[in-house]
């Protein structure tokens, strides 16, 4: 059974961070285009679609912890540094997701589409995304680094 739920896991992380991580990465350049031509119709069309793939795949990204944890706990690894340092950073890198990334191109696509209200938020900037999604990249790597070396781990799975 651990083996199965190993991999739905590895699975799940494939299948539902990935196209996340790859859409977060290719939407500041978009935006860039998106803000810097006059007929900006295709990359704006393309923010919209980057933008529906990170949040579609970011619920169903809830499964790789999920599937995380059961194995963890068939494992009986639950309590080990290195898994707990990578809920911490899978954590982490949920709320990156949740709380600034999506919201920020929620916001770049209401600025490409035209001009901004008078009590809009401040402009997103494009490099700030970027940041923000590179920081996003690397918990995720740093995460599948912790998996795979799984300091101290004795279970020869």
């Amino acid at each position: 059974m651990t083996k199965i739920l190993l991999s739905l896991h590895v699975l799940a992380a494939i299948i539902a961070v990935g196209p996340v991580t790859v859409a977060a990465s290719m939407f500041p350049a978009t935006l860039r285009r998106a803000l810097g031509e006059a007929d900006a119709g295709d990359a704006r069309t393309t923010l919209r679609t980057l933008h529906r793939i990170c949040r579609v795949y970011a619920g169903i990204g809830i499964a790789v912890p999920l599937f995380g944890f059961a194995t963890a706990s068939s494992l009986g690894v639950l309590g080990d540094a290195w898994l707990i340092t990578s809920i911490l950073l899978t954590a982490a890198a949920a709320g990156v997701l949740a709380l600034l990334i999506l919201p920020a191109q929620d916001r770049a696509l209401a600025e490409a589409a035209g001009p901004p209200a008078p009590s809009a938020p401040a402009p997103v900037r494009p490099g700030r995304l970027a940041m923000l999604t590179g920081v996003f990249n690397l918990l995720w790597a740093t995460v599948t680094v912790l998996m795979i070396i799984r300091p101290g781990s004795t279970t020869g799975v």
